[in-house]
């Protein structure tokens, strides 16, 4: 179609050469289309458009199935939930502990006062010592296994975590909702059909701000610049014309050789670069619509 379409904007700068019309170029109006895709698989359940609906950025269109994937999230939810249950608590446990090293330091003071009366042995004293290095290492082994569960389950359900918001992600995805504000250029599903993810769902583009797509020579590009104004004409047919400004936002870099068919005095001309206009629709210029720019 782009190629049907430059022949004709080429065809008609040849001919504009021949018969000394008032124009610089020709060619065609086109406006940057965006493809919608759905992102997930299932039945379509909604898809409210039609061809040629006016859609706003991010108004829901359609929604895909997404049973499953609520039925995921609940299962997920249940199971962190059961996991961060699980967690211990280490206070808790080495409760017990810490009073028995409380009462053994307790001890431990009482000997000594006695063994300094000379009321109790070395011997009593070196067991008190013993036993409470024995409560601290059971503590200190104590908190390093509760510390590994912890961090064992911790690691579980932020597993489950990630998991969850990638179920999140996948039910928004399921909603379909319009990326741009502009107009339903072609409808591709319908409720009821089975999406995956890629199968395009419908076009659109923004109407309200199309481009001309227009051919100069080699020649031509030295009184052309970006930002350029100048004045694109729309042929609707017979001496029905309308002018528009616009705006020049891009000049293609490289050139390209018109068809063999296109016949020119000067063989330099047979190189042409693709320029885009930017033009203000009014609600009357069609994409593919002919026209000519007039510098």
């Amino acid at each position: 179609m782009k190629q049907t379409a430059f022949l004709l904007a080429v065809a008609c700068l040849a001919g504009a050469c021949g018969n000394d019309r008032d124009y610089d170029a020709t060619g065609i109006f086109e406006a940057n289309t965006v493809t919608v895709s759905a992102e997930t698989a299932g039945k379509i359940l909604r898809l409210n458009l039609d061809e040629g609906d006016s859609l706003t950025m991010g108004q829901s269109v359609g929604i895909v199935d997404t049973t499953q994937l609520a039925l995921r999230r609940k299962q997920l939810q249940s199971r962190q939930r059961a996991a961060e249950q699980t967690s211990p608590d280490i206070a808790a446990q080495a409760a017990a502990l810490r009073a028995q090293i409380a009462h053994q330091q307790e001890e431990c003071a009482r000997i000594g006062r006695l063994l300094a009366d000379g009321a109790a042995t070395g011997k009593q004293a070196d067991d008190a010592r013993a036993r409470l290095n024995v409560l601290r290492g059971q503590l200190d082994a104590l908190l390093s296994t509760l510390g590994k569960n912890r961090s064992s389950i911790s690691e579980n359900a932020s597993a489950l975590q990630y998991e969850r918001e990638e179920v999140e992600e996948q039910l928004r995805k399921s909603r379909i909702t319009a990326p741009l504000t502009g107009t339903v250029l072609l409808k591709y599903a319908e409720a009821g059909e089975y999406a995956t993810p890629g199968r395009p769902l419908f076009k659109m583009a923004d109407l309200d701000n199309v481009y001309f797509r227009c051919y100069f020579t080699a020649s031509q590009l030295a009184h052309l610049r970006l930002g350029q104004e100048v004045t694109v004409i729309a042929d609707f047919g017979g001496d029905e014309q309308y002018e528009y400004p616009g705006r020049v936002t891009w000049i293609a870099q490289e050139s390209e050789f018109t068809p063999k068919a296109i016949q020119t005095r000067d063989s330099r001309a047979n190189l042409v670069y693709a320029v885009k206009v930017a033009v203000k629709n009014d609600g009357r210029l069609k994409l593919g619509q002919y026209g000519e720019v007039r510098l």
